[in-house]
């Protein structure tokens, strides 16, 4: 049997998770998958992360001019992160014919359509299954197994430190920072966490599972986003009372040629599968028209459940596939599909007022003259004679709960708009 060479760019935590993988299950892999697989060389700044996880110091490599020579080696495996030099060390190994397998969403979501012509046209495959929700094989299943199904809807819990910090403000009743302080003493959350908190990482990630669900190129820059940094400790106890969780959801919708596509805190009914999904785990529940509702689950960050996603896609490769997506209108929408920003959702509203008679009356009514219909509302007194009032209506339009929300920060018995979150 050949062996079969490939090299690591990046050495870090996932980096170092697939060569764990590749090394305690080289012989099961041979014995099952037939493939031999040897990590012939390892790229990183300095030989240390080698030493740190006693891999062989003489696998370590500093050019990445000297991976892309190397006759041997067939595949390279990215885990470098952001933008560069990664997507230039990518290009020069597909340019040399070697086959990619990344789990950077950043770099996919900006230059996806830009990296697979170049793979196309030198004969070699870019794999990407782990650039998304981890371990959970999603984009093997989105790219394979609905080839019949038109997917209609995807709802994602798909970034680890969000779902802890809700799920810990959920249980303990903690306010967002004190959450944050702790998903950041953990290592769930970065130094910096704003890619995570305000969004980013998640509107990275339904770019990519929205493009294959939608067949057409969901740019990045166009998905509406919103973080999870003005979710208060008030709101997750008013979402209990109502029968909520709150969740940041990444969520497409395909209606013929119209996408939804958006990223922000939504309320979530108790009842539903996604409700249930606490700590760092992910989910993703796609609706397709005839195979209805699915629900993948499990862990969507760390060594190995993301090393393993990587591993299946360098066993993949080397069996022989290419992997393109070949969107006709690379980086933009297909010319025939619309996104839509005038979305309709359910809305959550809490409003501090002063608490006099007729205050409920007048914020009604305005948003009844806008074409918002109250479902439930509940006030709760509070100190210096005021109160707050927490409204929760049926489906709606954005920009009518918008203008709504404007009229009403200008009436003059209305101290502040706390909160709006969407209601799935």
């Amino acid at each position: 049997m050949k062996t079969r060479k490939i090299a690591i760019m990046g050495f870090g935590t996932v980096g170092g998770g697939a060569y764990d993988i590749l090394t305690a299950n080289r012989e099961y892999i041979r014995n099952t998958q037939g493939i031999d697989i040897e990590v012939r060389s390892i790229l990183d700044r300095n030989s240390a992360p080698l030493s740190a996880r006693g891999a062989d110091v003489s696998l370590f490599c500093s050019s990445a001019d000297e991976l892309a020579g190397d006759p041997e080696i067939e595949l390279v495996i990215e885990t470098m992160g952001g933008v560069e030099p990664a997507r230039s060390f990518i290009i020069k190994m597909l340019e040399h014919g070697k086959s990619v397998v990344t789990a950077n969403k950043e770099l996919l979501a900006k230059h996806w359509c830009e990296l697979e012509p170049i793979a196309k046209a030198h004969g070699c495959g870019l794999f990407f299954e782990a650039s998304c929700v981890g371990g959970v094989p999603i984009i093997r299943a989105l790219g394979e197994s609905f080839q019949g199904d038109k997917v209609r809807a995807i709802y994602g819990i798909i970034n680890g430190t969000t779902n802890y910090i809700l799920s810990k403000m959920s249980k303990e009743g903690c306010d967002y920072a004190d959450a944050l302080k702790e998903a950041q003493a953990l290592g769930y959350a970065e130094f910096d966490p704003t890619s995570d908190v305000e969004g980013f990482d998640a509107a990275y990630k339904l770019s990519i599972l929205g493009s294959l669900a939608f067949h057409t190129c969901l740019p990045y820059g166009r998905i509406y986003r919103e973080g999870i940094t003005k979710v208060t400790a008030r709101d997750i106890l008013n979402a209990h009372d109502l029968g909520y969780e709150i969740k940041l959801l990444a969520i497409g919708k395909r209606d013929g040629n119209s996408i939804e596509a958006r990223v922000h805190p939504v309320f979530v009914p108790k009842d539903h599968p996604l409700a249930s999904v606490s700590g760092a785990f992910n989910a993703v529940y796609l609706n397709g028209d005839f195979v209805g509702d699915l629900m993948f689950y499990g862990a969507g960050a760390g060594a190995h459940p993301t090393g393993s996603a990587i591993v299946s896609d360098v066993i993949t490769a080397l069996g022989g596939k290419k992997k393109y997506c070949d969107f006709d209108n690379c980086g933009k929408l297909d010319g025939s599909m619309e996104l839509i920003g005038d979305f309709v959702s359910g809305y959550y509203i809490c409003v501090t007022v002063d608490d006099k008679t007729g205050v409920l009356s007048r914020i009604s009514t305005i948003l009844s003259d806008n074409g918002v219909s109250i479902k439930s509302a509940l006030q709760r007194a509070e100190n210096n004679d005021a109160a707050t009032v927490v409204f929760l209506t049926h489906s709606a339009n954005e920009h009518s709960v918008m203008h709504s929300l404007q009229s009403i920060a200008k009436l003059a018995d209305v101290r502040s708009i706390d909160s709006m979150i969407r209601v799935l």
